[in-house]
């Protein structure tokens, strides 16, 4: 970026902050703005130039100043050269009041300190009057969505067919907020958060000019603070610049202790030790990074932090060549991405989030982070659902520590996964709870069949939870049981005559296209015709619905109850459940799964969802 400080360097001019220093001056200065660039480039170029413009965008990425460049771009006069352009090579007549702020054609508002519709009325009386010195009248308006609702229609017609010599230009963070009837009159531009490598270049470059010794690393914890703006960038190396001694070199040390953010190789060591199960290191780590003057709030966001550069590491290795990585967050990351399975980053990343937001609202937030770190580090070595159910199955209940011994412990994610199940047997499966015993608890899927299906019926035959239901009926060939009846309102998406068809329906005698039924006492109005006429439309052919009195099977939610209770009757007593149970005290059942005795083992995704923290729970 160019100095625009015509005394930049001399001890006579007044000091002038960075981000004012090195204000971008021309289109080209912007960073990371190339699509607005580009777009109003052309625009200027053949004349396509709007009547009002809309800038939106985090704080600090170029909305005020950009809307500068725009009214110098209008206003663009130089000697033999009398029309908008933003081709600046020379000095323009009006360049330094507008980019100054003092122009008398180019009115700046704060639309915070004037919301009503008396400032607006102001503005609707003056667009009428030609512009004083430039080419047009630039109306500049920052945080215009504090305008009230009254003010926003006030200038509607305004800003819909504004004079000639009149644009507007219009600037916020909460675009939202923004009334959609101004938003259609407006082109509307999206200032982007300006990525890390980016501003470290950027910080690179002014540092150079200004003669300050920086090291790479450090540019990198100002461009990770500043979270893609230029301004907060510019602020902090103002500040470092400030706190620095004589002749001293900022460090990434000295920024992280200026910004109270712990060291990053300690928050990758306190990393390593929560997730080899170091309870007592890891506590000591925080406290030392504690007294060092870290919030323990950023302390955990930075472990969320790396958490997932971790997992993208292990899921995209190329990212280890993001620029803003420092050298140790590259080695160690990748390291320890080759150790840790996605699970267990995942458990981790999910407790971390929870902690976050108990220390925020704790009143001591040290030892909420204390809490935090302990029931990470205690369900670190522990293994996960399926990998603890396959080491039972394949080893006995040794496998889990022995005779009510603690749970074996290894590396992070290091236990063999797949699951596996007695054949044809109901399989729970656990779910891990951290800072406590894991528990179980009862949540079997309903299952279709009836009671007396499940209990003659092998196991191939039992419908499976999470399955398909099957293929829709037509003409030729129709439903053959009323349970494939639900099956079609499914196929259909028809959610309410499905949930009818399974709660208020029993059946007494099913001979398609005739069925003869009972209702029960809370079946809506109408609900016979209702069916008969979904089913004429699914099926192609006309069915006859009958209410009778006979003796009706359960409806098809009263089966799905009884099998769960035998399900859940007859996975208690499996060994297998047994042995959880005993080395696991205070577990419950949570799910139950039927596979058939020929089955392959089923893939990893159908495994039980991933583990879940006491925290989860509230």
């Amino acid at each position: 970026m160019d100095d625009i400080s015509p005394t930049a360097g001399t001890t006579a001019a007044p000091y002038r902050v960075l981000a004012r220093k090195y204000r971008p001056q021309r289109f080209e200065d912007l960073v990371g703005q190339e699509p607005m660039v580009r777009t109003l480039t052309n625009a200027f170029a053949t004349g396509r130039i709007a009547q009002a413009f809309l800038l939106t965008g985090v704080r600090g990425v170029g909305k005020t100043t950009t809307a500068r460049i725009l009214a110098r771009a209008l206003n663009y006069t130089r000697p033999g050269f009398d029309r908008p352009s933003v081709d600046f090579t020379e000095p323009g007549e009006h360049d330094a009041a507008i980019m100054e702020g003092r122009h008398i054609d180019v009115i700046e508002m704060d639309a915070a300190s004037h919301t009503g519709i008396g400032d607006i009325r102001e503005i609707i009386e003056a667009v009428r009057y030609k512009p004083a010195l430039a080419r047009y009248k630039v109306y500049i308006i920052d945080e215009v969505h504090m305008l009230s609702n009254q003010a926003f229609n006030g200038l509607l017609k305004t800003l819909e067919e504004p004079p000639e010599h009149v644009k507007f230009v219009f600037a916020t963070t909460e675009i939202r907020k923004v009334p959609v009837t101004v938003l259609s009159r407006c082109q509307r531009f999206d200032l982007r958060r300006i990525e890390a490598d980016r501003l470290v270049g950027l910080l690179s470059d002014i540092t150079a000019k200004e003669s300050v010794a920086i090291d790479r690393d450090a540019l990198a914890v100002v461009a990770r603070a500043a979270e893609g703006s230029a301004r907060d960038a510019l602020s902090l190396l103002d500040q470092a610049i400030a706190h620095r001694g004589a002749d001293e070199t900022i460090t990434s040390g000295a920024m992280r202790a200026l910004l109270g953010l712990a060291d990053r190789t300690r928050t990758i060591d306190l990393f390593a030790e929560v997730m080899r199960g170091d309870a007592t290191t890891a506590l000591a780590t925080l406290r030392d990074l504690y007294d060092a003057g870290a919030d323990p709030q950023l302390v955990l966001q930075d472990l969320a932090n790396f958490t997932h550069l971790v997992t993208r590491l292990k899921t995209v290795p190329d990212a280890a060549s993001d620029p803003a990585l420092t050298e140790e967050e590259r080695t160690r990351g990748a390291d320890l991405a080759e150790r840790l399975s996605i699970r267990v980053l995942s458990r981790c990343w999910q407790m971390l989030l929870k902690g976050i937001e108990e220390a925020s609202t704790a009143p001591r937030p040290l030892a909420a982070a204390d809490m935090v770190l302990v029931r990470i580090a205690h369900v670190a070595d522990l293994p996960t659902p399926d990998e603890a159910l396959k080491m039972l199955a394949e080893r006995g209940p040794e496998a889990l520590g022995g005779s009510g011994g603690p749970v074996a412990s290894g590396s992070p994610g290091a236990a063999p996964r797949v699951s596996a199940a007695a054949s044809g047997d109901p399989v729970p499966a656990m779910r891990m709870v951290a800072g406590e015993a894991p528990r179980m608890r009862a949540a079997a899927a309903p299952m279709r069949a009836t009671s007396a299906a499940i209990a003659s019926a092998p196991a191939s035959a039992v419908p499976q939870p999470g399955r398909a239901v099957p293929a829709a009926a037509t003409p030729a060939s129709r439903p053959k049981t009323f349970e494939d009846i639900a099956a079609l309102a499914a196929r259909h998406r028809d959610v309410q005559m499905k949930h009818g068809i399974e709660r208020n329906v029993r059946v007494i005698r099913f001979e398609p296209p005739n069925i003869e039924i009972q209702l029960t006492p809370d079946a809506p109005a109408g609900f016979v015709t209702d069916l008969q006429k979904r089913l004429a439309e699914w099926t192609g052919e006309r069915w006859i619905i009958a209410i009778g009195n006979g003796e009706a099977q359960p409806t098809l939610f009263e089966q799905a109850k009884a099998a769960k209770a035998k399900a859940e009757s007859d996975a208690r007593n499996d060994p297998t459940v047994l042995a959880v149970m005993r080395h696991f005290p205070g577990a419950e059942i949570v799910d139950i799964r039927v596979r058939p005795k020929d089955a392959a083992i089923e893939p990893m995704a159908d495994l039980p969802a991933p583990v879940e923290t006491e925290d989860d729970e509230d």
